[in-house]
């Protein structure tokens, strides 16, 4: 067992930051501390009335009720297994770059959120961003409940058909979509169709976040092919390969 403090600390630095966000601020509404009528997604509050700090607000507010606790921890669990996953090994080098994402993911949510009367973003933000792992793991084996196993590609879907099936909410559908637009135009189209990269993450955001030198490649791209290389070509001798030399004389 790892001590919970040890755990908590291992996290990377960004999901770190959001998951504490999250727990702290959901029990903050729970305990009536913080109002929460002043902070869930209003359309009319935010267009109209320029109460743009519910835009952040409702990214990281939960309500746990009795019946609500339980997808709660879910979604923690998803934060702090998968999503930190993605952080630590496809953007391990490049912290911008997973900051960036976050960034976009946050701001599609809550175009998603407003346009489809979701209140709470935290379904959204948690599987939009388990998708982008999903669709760059997605050959990975992953345990489900009751002992169920299947790939990592059909992860987001099953949640989607759990959350509509037990809460009748469309909220899962919704991130599965953001996150397909942030992973079609962050690798698909400029990495396999040849198009331009549009989710470059800005300079300004590497000054502030500069990436990190040494470590393993491959931060911000799909998992390289782990097929065996073809040895390259010329003459085996002796289990090693040689050019063709040069005739002498003459």
């Amino acid at each position: 067992m790892t001590d919970p403090g040890q755990w908590y600390s291992q996290l990377p630095r960004f999901t770190r930051y959001w998951l504490t966000c999250t727990v702290v601020l959901s029990l903050l509404t729970r305990f009536n501390i913080l109002p929460m009528n002043l902070v869930y997604l209003r359309r009319d509050a935010v267009l109209g009335d320029f109460q743009l700090w519910r835009c952040v607000t409702a990214l990281f507010v939960y309500p746990l009720t009795s019946s609500t606790g339980f997808h709660f921890l879910i979604n923690c669990y998803f934060i702090s297994r998968y999503i930190a996953q993605l952080e630590k090994e496809q953007f391990g080098r490049s912290p911008a770059d997973y900051l960036y994402m976050l960034l976009i993911v946050a701001f599609l949510s809550n175009v998603g959120g407003m346009l489809f009367s979701v209140f709470f973003l935290m379904d959204l933000l948690v599987v939009s961003t388990t998708y982008i792992w999903c669709q760059l793991n997605k050959d990975v084996i992953v345990n489900f409940w009751f002992g169920t196993r299947f790939k990592a590609v059909y992860l987001p879907w099953v949640l989607a058909v759990m959350e509509l099936v037990f809460q009748g909410s469309f909220a899962s559908l919704i991130g599965i979509l953001i996150g397909h637009f942030y992973y079609f135009f962050k690798f698909q189209y400029p990495q396999e169709l040849g198009g331009n990269a549009f989710l470059e993450t800005p300079n300004l955001l590497k000054q502030y976040v500069p990436d990190i030198s040494g470590g393993f490649s491959g931060f911000g791209e799909p998992p390289a092919s782990r097929a065996p290389q073809r040895p390259a070509a010329g003459n085996p001798v002796f289990g090693n390969t040689w050019g063709r030399g040069n005739q002498l004389g003459r």
